[in-house]
């Protein structure tokens, strides 16, 4: 093994405190997955006592996969669909009346890869209000969605969408305005 990959595991990335709430909630996570899916209210409880911050109304389906729940925070009446990940390294703020299609992944995390130590970056990801995160798009880490945006099925987002704007492919390109309201 180089001398810089044994140097770059043994480095510290996480507090005593975070490695031991990933430990809980990893223990704890089966009862969030395996709980019948319309026990919205249940999955939002166990959520919010490992520090998630959750809106009224939230649904999160229960093959949805949350890395670590206190760097979470979504708004009212948003819903969070069938197999979706969240790695939330770093925080991933979902405003209200989001929705997040199934298979989508918010990456909120990366590593420089210009570092010989490829250190490892926690990142946030911000989507505002109303926007809609379609099927299978992957988000990026230090990504921002406008209020009201649309990310089409399947699209690759590594850089700030604008607020009531379609956007999709790979890479991601603008496709049309949204008018707002729609």
């Amino acid at each position: 093994m180089s001398e810089e990959v044994a140097e770059r595991r043994l480095s510290r990335k996480w507090s005593r405190k975070e490695i031991a709430g990933r430990v809980f909630w990893s223990c704890a996570s089966p009862l969030f997955r395996w709980s019948p899916r319309l026990l919205w209210g249940w999955r939002r409880w166990l959520l919010r006592r490992f520090g998630a911050r959750l809106g009224r109304g939230v649904n999160i389906y229960p093959t949805c996969k949350i890395t670590i729940p206190w760097h979470l925070q979504i708004g009212d009446w948003s819903t969070i669909g069938d197999g979706v990940k969240l790695y939330a390294l770093g925080t991933i703020k979902i405003g209200a009346k989001v929705t997040v299609s199934q298979g989508a992944h918010l990456c909120a995390g990366s590593h420089d890869y210009e570092d010989p130590k490829f250190v490892l970056l926690k990142l946030p990801i911000h989507i505002e209000n109303s926007a809609w995160v379609c099927a299978d798009a992957f988000v990026g880490p230090n990504v921002t969605i406008g209020e009201g945006a649309v990310i089409a099925a399947r699209s690759v987002v590594m850089k700030d969408v604008a607020g009531w704007e379609v956007v999709g492919g790979n890479p991601c390109k603008k496709i049309k305005n949204r008018t707002k309201g729609e």
